[in-house]
């Protein structure tokens, strides 16, 4: 396995402003740059996960243009549509809280 593809675990800190710094590691694995656009999702009970604006916005397309079955088999077709209704939203810098 190549040392871009082997799992990685490391700590940040937050700086004062809620700042983190990705880890090296985890740019050059995932080919993060500099002015490269990222939503961050969090869920009090399921986590925190971080996506790239773009790869969401695809997902979103496609579930949109009646395809997001075939790359999210779980959930209802309402979840899928809500999901990709709020990706589109932060993606156009709109900010979503609402709970869920």
């Amino acid at each position: 396995m190549s040392k871009n593809h082997m799992p990685y675990m490391g700590t940040v800190k937050v700086g004062a402003k809620g700042q983190i710094v990705i880890p090296k590691e985890i740019r050059e694995m995932f080919d993060i740059n500099p002015g490269d656009s990222l939503i961050i999702m969090a869920h009090p009970k399921k986590g925190i996960g971080i996506e790239r604006k773009s790869t969401l916005l695809k997902l979103s397309e496609a579930i949109f243009s009646g395809r997001g079955r075939e790359l999210l088999e779980n959930g209802t077709d309402e979840d899928m549509y809500d999901f990709a209704r709020k990706v589109t939203k932060v993606a156009k810098g709109g900010e979503e809280n609402d709970g869920d």
